[in-house]
């Protein structure tokens, strides 16, 4: 079956980085593009990246273009996202998410905790 796992999360202060990681399972990681959400305590879950299958295109939320990268080694079914210089609103539990056939399917989740 379809399995997302996240990991990488922490605790890091203002301005530092922290590289998550979303190791795929179950389907032909390859030929599916990928996603990064994130959820803050009481706010609704936010996309934060996007990339295509191939790893050549990629899309960002506002809110962290210029400071986050998402990748893929589809080698290694793996998806990343290296965060640099995040901010206390960062903070988020955040989530791979892959669509198929119409159907979501989604991490459990790593906490990311940006505070001093």
């Amino acid at each position: 079956q379809v399995q997302l796992v996240e990991s990488g999360g922490g605790l890091v202060q203002p301005g530092g980085s922290l590289k998550l990681s979303c190791a795929a399972s179950g389907f032909m990681f390859s030929r599916y593009t990928m996603n990064w959400y994130r959820q803050a305590p009481g706010k609704e879950r936010e996309l934060v990246a996007v990339i295509n299958s191939g790893g050549g295109i990629t899309n960002y939320a506002d809110s962290v273009k210029g400071r986050f990268t998402i990748s893929r080694d589809n080698a290694k079914s793996t998806m990343y996202l290296q965060m640099n210089s995040l901010k206390p609103e960062d903070t988020s539990v955040y989530y791979c998410k892959v669509t198929m056939y119409g159907m979501d399917y989604w991490g459990k989740g790593t906490l990311v905790t940006v505070s001093s």
